[in-house]
């Protein structure tokens, strides 16, 4: 069973997707929060696998919330529900740890499937804000050189890109997370990027790896 906290500060809308959320047999909503702090704190009592956080809330927004939670456990996944696609705040969400980032107008069916598809590592972005993501990055990507990456350099971007922790990357690699740290910081400075967000979709672009954003 996976469970799912709601944080969204419009009551009606919260019931609405605890309602949708819950016609699922695999999916139960263990809570409702008004905000990100609520939702931090509810998040410390219950243990949910995902939370799908608004990100415009009185407060606590789910910006903060996102920062929150992640520092509090990084197992926990943050879906990012808004009506707002602006990919600036979308970046400011996933730099804070959010593991994807969907539109209020998702149908019931995607909602449930993309839950899911969360719950066990994968990052979901919607298509037209993955586009956006995409066309502001080309617009610099131009003036950057090309550089080779290590056969693990590129391990280690598809493992960002699936949305493990460092603690997770180090395992699997079998190093260290400092070294995690210490390879992910090479890899930004050679390529020019800034951080884990340009880094996937750079990833992404240029064909490092064949795994997409958005799940469908």
């Amino acid at each position: 069973m996976i469970k799912v906290l709601i944080a969204e500060d419009k009551r009606l809308i919260g019931e609405g997707f605890k309602f949708i959320i819950d016609s699922d047999n695999e999916i139960e909503v263990v809570g409702l929060a008004l905000n990100g702090y609520e939702a931090f704190e509810l998040c410390k009592l219950h243990n949910p696998e995902l939370v799908l956080m608004d990100l415009k809330m009185p407060c606590c927004d789910g910006i903060e919330g996102t920062k929150l939670i992640k520092s509090y456990s990084s197992d926990i996944k943050v879906l990012v529900l808004t009506t707002f696609d602006d990919d600036d705040i979308v970046a400011e969400a996933l730099k804070n740890g959010a593991d994807g980032y969907i539109l209020k107008d998702i149908n019931a069916e995607k909602l449930i499937a993309t839950i899911k598809g969360t719950s066990k590592g994968l990052n979901v972005i919607d298509e037209s804000v993955y586009q956006n993501i995409v066309n502001r990055f080309n617009q610099t990507d131009n003036k950057k050189p090309e550089y080779a990456l290590t056969e693990r350099e590129i391990k280690l971007i598809e493992l960002v890109v699936c949305g493990k922790s460092n603690k997770e990357i180090a395992a699997a690699l079998k190093i260290t997370e400092g070294r995690v740290k210490n390879i992910i910081t090479s890899i930004l400075s050679k390529l020019g990027l800034s951080d884990r967000t340009s880094l996937a979709v750079y990833a992404v672009k240029n064909k490092y790896i064949n795994k997409r954003f958005n799940y469908d």
